[in-house]
């Protein structure tokens, strides 16, 4: 076996030996039965929400098996089509089991990165803010760009994506809007996407000279129902007014808007886009859900650092430079990780970002440690 293959066949091992450990693999199979013996009470679904938290959770180590199962049996069977393909000196039969590794690896990789997303609310839904900053109508034109952006990465995993607030720009793109985005860790994947983002290009707006625009991104979870968040009234100030948006599909034209203020910590959530019992009951599950990711920044030493850092959208803040002009550019500021390929960025494709952020953060290394390596 050539050398380069002997290191996929390591590297796709090592991934291995990551799953295995965080699967617990000697309980894993014990669990499932717990599992199962569960699922098949007759008194299950008197409690629907305990009974879905169940469910989700059995699916959830059932495709943790399956997927730590699946690696290890292709691993073992390119091995030995490679071995076969040498002893008959078969060069396509190599070739292609080699190719097969190749491709394994990356999938063990990205199921690597997955296992890591093991916070307390990692796995959860998560809601997903965006707010243009210093630039004006650059900047809102920005903003709506980073909406594309993110609503095509949610679409490429299968998550659903649902509108809670948009409110239109002056003269084109948006100054904000707020998602809920739902499905296996969203938040987990999103969390290392709040932050400042910054673009630099020639101005589509008859300008003809070279812009740079800010717009900041902020992601924190859907509450678990099982975790109890109190907010005093005292402490709360509800405001209804008409929705600003452009109206049609997305943002009514109704006075159903509902915007709550958090006093103590100044964190203002809005939703225009059902009725407004509905968007007060919205806007509620936003507000504490921002205040759960308080209590998770007090736990956690470096999303702390993060947030405490967020600052105003403008310069001196941002975790991602995207470059159009002179050159084109993506590079996060954290990890150093970068691309060339600013439209495939601009199309969604974020995965590589987000994986470098997410190793980066489990190595526990500084922004400092990373960009030496």
């Amino acid at each position: 076996m050539r050398a380069e293959t002997q290191n996929t066949v390591e590297k796709i091992r090592k991934s291995l030996g990551l799953l295995e450990q965080r699967l617990d693999w000697e309980t894993a199979e014990f669990r499932l039965e717990e599992f199962n013996a569960r699922v098949e009470d007759p008194n299950l679904w008197d409690d629907p929400a305990a009974a879905q938290k169940l469910m989700r959770e059995r699916q959830q180590l059932v495709d943790a098996i399956d997927t730590y199962k699946s690696i290890k049996q292709e691993l073992a069977d390119q091995i030995e089509l490679i071995e076969l393909g040498e002893m008959e000196d078969d060069a396509e039969v190599v070739g292609e089991a080699e190719a097969s590794l190749k491709a394994l690896a990356e999938t063990a990789g990205t199921k690597e990165l997955e296992a890591l997303l093991d916070g307390e609310a990692d796995s959860n839904d998560t809601f997903l803010e965006i707010n243009a900053g210093a630039g004006g109508t650059e900047a809102c034109d920005w903003a709506a760009m980073l909406q594309r952006m993110y609503v095509r990465w949610a679409e490429k995993r299968g998550y659903e994506v649902e509108l809670q607030s948009e409110e239109a720009g002056a003269e084109a793109g948006i100054k904000s809007c707020a998602y809920k985005i739902s499905g296996l860790n969203a938040y987990g994947w999103l969390k290392s996407e709040s932050g400042v983002h910054r673009l630099v290009r020639i101005s589509p707006f008859g300008k003809g000279t070279r812009e740079t625009s800010f717009a900041s991104v902020w992601v924190y979870p859907v509450v678990d129902d099982n975790i109890e968040i109190e907010v005093n009234p005292a402490d709360i100030r509800v405001d209804t007014y008409r929705s600003s948006g452009a109206g049609g599909q997305h943002v009514n034209t109704t006075d159903s808007a509902v915007r709550i203020t958090h006093h103590p910590t100044g964190i203002v959530v809005t939703s225009s886009e059902k009725s407004q019992h509905q968007n007060r009951d919205i806007a509620m599950k936003a507000l504490k859900s921002r205040l759960y990711q308080l209590e998770l920044d007090k736990r956690n030493a470096a999303i702390n650092e993060a947030h405490e850092n967020k600052g105003s959208a403008g310069w001196g803040n941002q975790i991602r430079s995207y470059v159009l002009q002179p050159y084109q550019m993506v590079k996060d500021l954290r990890t150093s990780h970068e691309t060339s390929d600013t439209q495939g960025v601009l199309d969604g494709d974020l995965d590589p970002f987000m994986g470098a952020t997410l190793a980066q953060q489990v190595s526990g290394k500084s922004r400092a440690d990373a960009r030496e390596d």
